[in-house]
């Protein structure tokens, strides 16, 4: 075994099959480098922030036409186009279990998705309350508004948006093992008259709702899906209503990265800010705010990353043969890469919320100026709290 540290002070690669790693390498550039490490035949020490961020600015980061042959063959084989393959992509990820995904999310809300840093929070769990909380502002939720939460994950944004807002909200989700979770969470609390969860595809809602939310969902939309998913959710929409997508874009058309798609995400397709705009338009759909919250993602990765390193032993525990090295270094590379390609001053990658309206809204229909968002003392807890027993005073019986 050879040691070849490189110029960098934080970090170095240790070789264990040096020529297999260099042909790989030469082959499919940082695909075929990651795939080395994930097989053993490289090792990598120290600081993985720091190698990723190298690994961003260096010539190995440029896709080559091997990598974009595997990328085009995954994109056809893994197509979401039909609801059966995007299922399966889907449970590919998020049928890891409640209980992994546990181990590094926020507690309450196991919300995997952006947080919301704004000036005063400190935590994951404040920075994902606080982003459930801002996407509730910008869409105006009101007590009694039925909302459709597409994609609904765990449930924290619909346990969220009943308890702080008295919205009556309903969850898409195609995963049944999510889909199990929350329905028990609804019952534990109680909740059945105004949560319900669905296992369903997006594309099969027939119901019109005041209000649609969709954290997350769009990414999971391919090339040639991304009109069909934004038409389901402005069908989803009453003539009027407001609605929010909060995805992962490119600035720029872009190819999407082929070892998430390889390693994490089957099927998955990043679409550009500009075409999901003209998907949007040709659905008929007002965009009335975009927010991009790019930086703000960068200090999510790192949050989860820190979590799921503390909790490996815990994690390796759950499944030893699920949860392996492999699977380790996969996961890292996922959750540090992720965190510097947001990070990254040359980055195309994105996080962007859009709110949108079903028709061009009246004047009266929105606040004229964002300033509403940002209204009111106090830190998050306490507003939330307050919010919480005025919501609990109107349903109390006369």
């Amino acid at each position: 075994m050879k040691s070849f540290p490189t110029q960098h002070p934080d970090f170095k690669l240790v070789f264990h099959r040096p020529r297999r790693v260099a042909l790989r390498a030469a082959l499919f550039g940082h695909v075929g480098l990651l795939e080395s490490w994930f097989d053993g035949d490289v090792d990598l020490e120290g600081d993985l922030h720091s190698a990723f961020r190298v690994g961003f600015s260096s010539e190995l980061m440029r896709p080559n036409l091997l990598v974009s042959l595997r990328n085009r063959w995954h994109e056809w084989r893994y197509s979401n186009g039909s609801a059966a393959q995007a299922r399966a992509n889907a449970r590919f990820h998020y049928a890891l279990g409640t209980a992994f995904y546990r181990q590094w999310l926020d507690e309450g809300l196991m919300m995997y998705t952006c947080g919301y840093w704004s000036p005063g929070i400190e935590t994951l769990e404040e920075a994902q309350r606080n982003k459930v909380e801002h996407v509730c502002r910008k869409l105006l939720i009101r007590p009694g508004d039925e909302v459709v939460d597409i994609g609904c994950g765990f449930g924290g944004f619909m346990f969220h948006a009943e308890q702080y807002h008295g919205a009556r909200v309903t969850g898409i989700n195609t995963t049944p093992e999510q889909v199990k979770m929350v329905r028990e969470e609804i019952r534990r609390r109680h909740l059945g008259g105004s949560l319900a969860v669905v296992e369903a595809d997006f594309r099969d809602v027939r119901k019109q709702y005041d209000k649609v939310v969709s954290i997350g969902v769009l990414e999971h939309a391919g090339r040639d899906h991304l009109d069909q998913v934004v038409r389901a959710h402005a069908d989803s929409l009453k003539p009027g209503g407001l609605g929010m997508l909060h995805f992962i874009g490119h600035v720029g058309v872009t190819e999407t990265e082929f070892f998430i798609r390889e390693h994490v995400f089957p099927g998955g397709w990043i679409p550009s800010l500009a075409e999901t705009i003209a998907a949007m338009e040709r659905a008929g759909l007002e965009v009335v705010d975009i927010e991009n919250l790019r930086r703000h993602y960068a200090l999510t990765l790192d949050e989860w990353a820190e979590r799921f390193e503390r909790n490996w032993e815990r994690i390796h525990g759950l499944d030893p043969q699920r949860f392996d090295e492999r699977f380790r270094r996969v996961w890292r590379a996922y959750l540090y890469g992720c965190a510097e390609m947001f990070r990254s001053p040359q980055g195309q990658t994105h996080l962007f919320q859009i709110v949108f309206s079903k028709g061009n809204l009246a004047e009266e229909g929105y606040p004229m100026s964002r300033s509403f968002l940002y209204e009111g003392a106090g830190t998050l807890g306490s507003q939330l709290d307050e919010r919480r027993a005025r919501e609990l005073a109107r349903r109390a019986p006369e």
